[in-house]
């Protein structure tokens, strides 16, 4: 499971390009994780700016007007910023476009 310091250098590592941006597209490839991704979260964060990006304990913390996406990283887990034109790899779960 990633310790502390991994999940703090992913917040840093994202922040730049997440914090102050428009998410433009939610794309879902595999629903079924721990927790479920709701079939609506598409529809939540479609249009809202990221205010903040934050860490609490071991979670990542995605905060907009409409409410706060939570990210745990799990066991492997990793947030990757990639060019829109990368192909997803087998355990590329989600997308967020911004």
């Amino acid at each position: 499971m990633p310790e502390l310091p991994e999940v703090e250098t992913t917040r840093r590592g994202v922040r730049p390009y997440s914090e102050g941006s428009q998410v433009l597209d939610v794309v879902v490839r595999e629903p079924r994780l721990r927790w479920p991704i709701p079939s609506d979260l598409g529809q939540k964060l479609i249009g809202q700016s990221v205010e903040s990006v934050d860490r609490r304990a071991k979670y990542l913390l995605f905060r907009t007007a409409a409410g706060t996406l939570l990210v745990h990283l799990g066991m492997s887990g990793s947030l990757r910023v990639m060019d829109t034109a990368d192909p997803p790899l087998r355990h590329d779960h989600f997308d967020i476009v911004f």
